[in-house]
């Protein structure tokens, strides 16, 4: 049986172009809010993060939803759209997408890559309600000094996952936070500041 892919549209490609620029500065400035623009998408998955999902994956790519996103709705668009597999096993993703924030899964359970090959490890892709709540200051590559982003809600652990996921580096997960119409990368190469 042949499967057809969708075929993108001029709008579809310069859109998937404005994300992926979208999501480079945000891995290139850790902690800055961009903005990112929506696509159509069945609840519960964010339209925000569909566009994020279009634009980074394929039929390389595995994917793991969490129990939020694992209905039938968005499973299917998943593998009309994209063409990429679902996984059972987080740590078989190369992209997992978690919808519920306060559930996050433990770190450990996503793919770490090794030292020899750190883009084996899962890039965990996040919706949160806002860029608000406790404040988390950051250290690290593309931060000068340091810098304060918010995102809620999250696990009270959730800065010592981030402090852990560094210790790992080069291994290690990058998330994708996403609230709304906003996008904020936290590549596994910041620190938390002493104090958070």
């Amino acid at each position: 049986m042949t499967t057809l892919a969708p075929q993108l549209t001029d709008d579809a490609v310069y859109a998937s172009q404005r994300t992926f620029r979208a999501l480079a500065d945000g891995f290139a400035r850790p902690g800055e809010i961009k903005p990112i623009s929506g696509t159509d998408a069945p609840l519960p998955l964010a339209p925000a993060m569909a566009s994020v999902l279009l634009c980074l994956a394929d039929f390389e790519t595995p994917i793991w939803l969490d129990p939020t996103l694992a209905v039938a709705p968005v499973v299917d668009w998943v593998r009309f759209r994209t063409g990429a597999p679902t996984v059972d096993m987080p740590n078989r993703a190369a992209f997992a997408l978690v919808g519920n924030s306060r559930d996050l899964p433990d770190f450990t359970v996503f793919a770490q890559g090794s030292d020899e090959y750190p883009d084996r490890s899962t890039t965990v892709i996040v919706q949160v309600d806002r860029f608000e709540g406790r404040p988390i200051a950051i250290t690290g590559p593309g931060i000068k000094g340091t810098r304060t982003f918010s995102a809620e809600p999250f696990p009270e652990d959730f800065p010592v996952r981030l402090s852990a996921n560094r210790e790992l580096n080069p291994r290690g997960i990058d998330l994708i936070l996403i609230a709304g119409t906003q996008v904020l990368a936290l590549p596994r190469s910041i620190r938390v500041a002493a104090g958070d």
